[in-house]
């Protein structure tokens, strides 16, 4: 089974709607990993997520514990030694997703983004949703 850090955009889609992004998530044949730090923003960021989601604080707690059953946080002290690579790879594009290619250096891994400004960067492949969904049907 193959390893993918999913990017903060990812994991906050799942949360926000109960769509497309969800069920890759509950259903996904990959084992998936997300860095302690971007969750720790998604904590702060609470109030906002349950905002868009239209679910109560309590279903959102109960709907982050489901997806961390497909999803395994990956902890910073795992992640410190990528990171100076890390930040050469994003530094002229998005220093703040960084810390995502750190994980994905960690793990020798891709990274499931919608993002555009991973693809300016060519040392780790990054998969779109699009490209998930392919990958998942075999296409």
């Amino acid at each position: 089974m193959q390893s993918i850090v999913i990017d903060t955009n990812i994991f906050i889609s799942a949360l926000i709607k109960e769509g497309l992004t969800r069920k890759l998530i509950i259903n996904s044949q990959f084992k998936l990993f997300f860095p302690e730090y971007e969750f720790i923003e998604i904590k702060n960021n609470k109030e906002e997520i349950i905002k868009k989601s239209g679910l109560s604080e309590t279903e959102l707690i109960n709907l982050i514990r489901q997806l961390l059953k497909y999803v395994k946080i990956v902890r910073d002290s795992r992640i410190v030694k990528y990171r100076t690579k890390a930040d050469e790879i994003m530094g002229n594009i998005d220093e703040d997703d960084a810390v995502f290619v750190a994980v994905a250096l960690a793990l020798n891994c891709p990274i499931w983004s919608d993002d555009k400004h991973f693809q300016k960067q060519k040392e780790i492949k990054v998969f779109t949703t699009k490209e998930i969904i392919e990958l998942r049907n075999g296409i």
